[in-house]
């Protein structure tokens, strides 16, 4: 807990030291900082990719954009849905996140359906290490799909470290596992030392090309 002007240098700080914000429930006003002692990454060499989810990257089914509507994926994500009826995005952490993604650090996958944003998910980039903040999900395989478009933009850019911050029974499902905090630390200290890219045109094809190379499909 803190009491400490949270400003957007402070926390773009505070990620680089593996720690990160989080509130009680979206009407909290006080921030908490997490270092946990087992930390959430999803491996980028070893991305889990259903193969019925290919199949649906390849058809673009959806339509995927980047940074197209950041604060409808922000909203999205602390929105209440089936099974979480609050959230740890309280109006603080919204303010920051909206104000570093203007600032080039904070970015958001979308994905439509019949031009409705019906699924996303938001994060921080430093160096080559991505901080998967949050997704949402308003229909079926909208936020895997994000994830597949982040991972390939990952990989394509030269990331080195993807942290989901906790691991769920989803997450787990594409391959995220904990490692302990001093691992974290290490595979941290590193990624900030590489510098890698989030922009670039990343088609269903090359997202399908660059999961195939990089990770193991299962059924």
């Amino acid at each position: 807990m803190t009491e400490l002007p949270v400003t957007p240098d402070l926390l773009l700080r505070a990620y680089a030291s593996g720690v990160f914000p989080m509130a009680r429930s979206r009407r909290g006003r006080t921030l908490y900082w997490v270092d946990p002692d087992e930390r959430g990454i999803i491996p980028l060499d070893a991305f889990h990719v259903p193969k019925s989810l290919i199949k649906t990257l390849r058809r673009g089914l959806f339509e995927v954009s980047v940074d197209r509507d950041f604060e409808g994926v922000l909203e999205g994500c602390a929105a209440p849905a089936p099974g979480r009826s609050e959230t740890w995005i309280n109006d603080k952490i919204a303010e920051l996140f909206v104000d570093l993604h203007g600032m080039g650090y904070a970015h958001s996958v979308e994905c439509r359906l019949g031009g409705e944003l019906v699924g996303g998910l938001y994060g921080l980039r430093l160096g080559s290490a991505f901080f998967g903040e949050s997704m949402f999900s308003r229909v079926s395989d909208a936020s895997k799909v994000a994830l597949c478009h982040l991972v390939a933009r990952l990989i394509g850019g030269g990331f080195t470290l993807l942290d989901t911050q906790f691991i769920t029974e989803h997450l787990e499902r594409f391959g995220a596992i904990e490692i302990p905090r001093a691992a974290y630390h290490r595979q941290l200290n590193d990624a900030l030392k590489r510098q890698a890219r989030f922009d670039g045109d990343y088609p269903p094809a090359r997202v399908v090309s660059l999961l195939k190379q990089s990770s193991t499909q299962t059924s």
